[in-house]
């Protein structure tokens, strides 16, 4: 895999969001703030390629744009309708004119699809109609950009699809009107992808102040947390998850060796199918996720033996010189293994590389399922929304990262385009697969229960058969009496300090590694995708195949979630050790 200029696919994507009708004497000086904004992105976050997401319409659309491409920021432009019926909303021909020109200059071009049609069935109204598909952009920019940029007057929006409803729906993913009927899992789930740069734009019309208790061009971040208080800088939390995002582009760069030598790609063995880009683009970002987690889980596997393969060790210095006083080079030996794992495991604590197996691994499961979704056409094609906006819900912000990089790949979803309906019956005999086969994520789950049972097996056993050993010891000691065997009482009562010593430490390794929640997580993964397996051999109907590949990934997702969960109460600590 060619990974010279894969890094430049992760984009620090800015949504566009403002007026039409800003004031023509504020131009200038907004134009001299988004450049400060946009320079300022840069600085902060330099191994991040900035890009722009914007409609071009008139007025804020068309300067935020202008000043991209000034500074060589890439653009990307979403149309909510056909281009020829777009251009009947510009105001001038004028408008219409700057629009083909910035048009022909962008990187990307999306058309979006018409907007679903509410059952009330009021959308025939060509003026409803063109609103909805307004709201739709709106969402889609606000589901697919990192941070939205508002020139705004700061006022609640009435209009569908206008700039205070997007504002809005940024802040709560909630856009009134669009929908007969929010989710209601999304709406007291917490939202990372809700940071906002509000420059006031007051607007060219009567009644066109800022909202009251704001400046005209006074310019602030923002985000639904802390009750929307407002703050000159990026607030820390959400400097921490794109500082999250950049390090994953450095992790790609500095560790091409081990992506190209761990690489493993879903579309192996593909049939002869038009492969999706998007789907090409997630491939590519799982082979790099799934080769880094196997590159820094490595690294903790090592610093977890070592660190316990140090705490015997030291056990068994300590248990020696309680019986052999005489020997005072073993204080320097224990020392030196005592401060031999401080150095191991603050050199894991530096490198960060527990935080990144487990991340790197949670992103990897998924892109699996966002991959396996694309090819198998159970994301709608024509929806606004960013589909996978639930995985890691319930995790702390700073995980958020994990969804801005599958945000890069469901950026690139052909809109209204059904993939080939072939797919499905590829997806269920790659995703699925059997455990006979050895293939799917079924054999995998089935395999990975054997072995941690097996292992849980093996750590109760050296429990068992050392307390038993340890007590054979201290009965052997009794009966031995008085009898004159120093050298061989010593040797005994070593053996009855390490023996139970290194069972204590393998239990203690058990636990880190969680064999016992596993063993059952694996368990019903196994039995959620032969549930799945079993399904789908009763039906052939392609809608059905799709319903259950789409419980399944939902299914995978909250288990990649939970997995996280579960490791992260298990840090590489020391001390308790």
């Amino acid at each position: 895999m060619n990974t010279g200029a894969d890094e430049r696919v992760i984009a620090l994507n800015v949504g566009i969001t403002g007026h039409r009708d800003l004031r023509p004497q504020d131009v200038a000086e907004i134009e001299v703030q988004v450049r400060t904004f946009y320079q300022d992105l840069r600085d902060s976050f330099p191994d991040l390629r900035l890009q722009l997401l914007t409609a071009l319409a008139e007025g804020a659309d068309q300067l935020a744009a202008r000043v991209a491409l000034s500074m060589d920021i890439p653009i990307v432009v979403v149309l909510p309708m056909e281009q020829s019926d777009y251009e009947r909303d510009f105001g001038s021909v004028e408008a219409v004119t700057v629009f083909r020109s910035i048009l022909a200059e962008a990187a990307q071009v999306i058309n979006l699809p018409r907007a679903p049609v509410l059952k009330s069935g009021d959308d025939h109204d060509e003026r409803r109609a063109r609103e909805r598909q307004y709201a739709q952009l709106g969402i889609f920019v606000s589901n697919h950009c990192q941070v939205l940029l508002a020139l705004w007057d700061g006022k609640p929006g009435t209009a569908l699809g206008g700039t205070g409803q997007v504002v809005h729906y940024h802040l709560t993913a909630v856009m009134e009107g669009f929908e007969e009927e929010t989710s209601a899992a999304t709406l007291l789930a917490e939202n990372e992808n809700d940071l906002v740069y509000h420059i006031v734009c007051p607007r060219d019309r009567p009644g066109g102040e800022p909202e009251a208790g704001r400046e005209a061009l006074q310019a602030s971040w923002f985000s639904s947390r802390n009750d929307g208080r407002r703050s000159p800088s990026m607030p820390d939390a959400y400097r921490t998850l794109l500082g999250s995002l950049q390090q994953f582009v450095r992790d790609w760069k500095e560790h091409e060796e081990a992506v190209e030598a761990f690489s493993t790609s879903l579309i192996d063995d593909a049939p002869v199918l038009e492969v999706p880009v998007a789907a090409r683009l997630t491939d590519r970002l799982f082979q790099v996720a799934d080769s880094l987690a196997i590159y820094y889980q490595k690294r903790v596997n090592l610093t977890l033996k070592s660190t316990y393969g140090l705490a015997v060790m030291m056990g068994l210095v300590f248990l020696v010189y309680s019986e052999i006083e005489s020997v005072r080079w073993l204080v320097l030996l224990f020392l030196a293994l005592f401060f031999g794992g401080v150095v191991l495991h603050m050199i894991g604590e530096r490198r960060e590389w527990h935080r990144k197996y487990l991340d790197y691994r949670a992103l990897a499961e998924g892109l699996r399922v966002q991959f396996y979704w694309m090819l198998a056409g159970v994301v709608d094609s024509s929806s606004a929304d960013f589909a996978y906006d639930n995985f890691l819900q319930k995790q702390d912000v700073d995980l958020g990262w994990i969804r801005h990089v599958m945000r890069t790949a469901s950026l690139n979803r052909d809109r209204g385009n059904e993939p080939d309906a072939a797919w499905v019956g590829w997806v269920i005999e790659h995703w699925i697969g059997s455990p006979k086969s050895g293939r799917g994520q079924l054999a995998y789950y089935t395999r990975k229960r054997w072995e941690n049972a097996a292992q849980l097996r093996k750590t109760r056993l050296l429990g068992t058969m050392s307390l038993w050993t340890g007590i054979a010891m201290a009965v052997l000691l009794f009966l031995l009496g008085g009898k004159d065997l120093a050298g061989q009482r010593q040797v005994l009562l070593i053996l009855m300090g390490v023996l139970p010593l290194i069972a204590g430490v393998w239990d203690a390794y058990s636990h880190k590694k969680a064999e016992k929640e596993l063993i059952k997580q694996y368990q019903f993964m196994s039995q959620v995708f032969f549930r799945a397996r079993r399904l789908l051999a009763d039906s052939n109907d392609i809608a059905f195949h799709r319903l259950v590949l789409k419980a399944l990934g939902q299914a995978a997702l909250d288990e990649g979630a939970e997995w996280l969960l579960i490791h992260r109460e298990r840090p590489l600590e020391h001390s308790g050790l």
